[in-house]
């Protein structure tokens, strides 16, 4: 089961070095295969988005991504890039420039137009409940998604405990991505 580290400005600082500090921590504690820098606020991102590529750089295996900057993560030398449900316009921009491409994704259609349109990875949300992000989907209609797409997968949404991790993973996910379970 692939982990999938997604930042989020209210556990970091935005002190580059405080910032590169509290990642490696969270990164030598888990030991995601997948990483995404994230923080829509940010007027500095460009500047810590480097800074996470380099603390990524220090661990072996491990895929980093950028949020929706499809050149910023070309130029900064990231895995790929994590596009929103609104870009998937962008996946074949992404993808001609040699990135890996993840898009969120909500619905069924649209994990099946993001594997059609050359997506490597999505990501499906919301599994479990989840602060402000809707109505659940359930582990049952996750199962059912995996049936009929051959896209990877990553769960995502109210994904915090061990028994969330083992119950996506049963249904046959890639994955599971998630903030606040790598920061509890």
């Amino acid at each position: 089961m692939h982990k999938y580290l997604i930042t989020s400005p209210e556990f970091y600082s935005d002190t580059k070095v405080v910032f590169a500090q509290r990642l490696q921590e969270q990164f030598q504690i888990h030991m995601p295969s997948f990483a995404l820098y994230r923080d829509k606020t940010n007027p500095n991102y460009e500047i810590l988005a480097a800074e996470f590529v380099a603390v990524c750089s220090h661990f072996e295996g491990m895929k980093c991504f950028l949020h929706r900057h499809v050149e910023m993560a070309k130029k900064l030398g990231a895995n790929g890039v994590h596009l929103t449900s609104t870009q998937f316009g962008e996946i074949e921009s992404a993808k001609a420039l040699g990135l890996e491409v993840i898009i969120s994704t909500h619905t069924h259609e649209e994990v099946l137009q993001a594997q059609i349109l050359g997506a490597d990875y999505v990501t499906y949300s919301p599994i479990f409940a989840s602060p402000n992000k809707g109505e659940p989907k359930g582990v049952e209609d996750l199962r059912e998604l995996l049936q009929k797409c051959k896209i990877k997968v990553f769960a995502l949404g109210g994904i915090v405990e061990a028994w969330h991790v083992q119950t996506v993973e049963e249904a046959g996910a890639y994955g599971f991505a998630s903030i606040r379970y790598f920061y509890r």
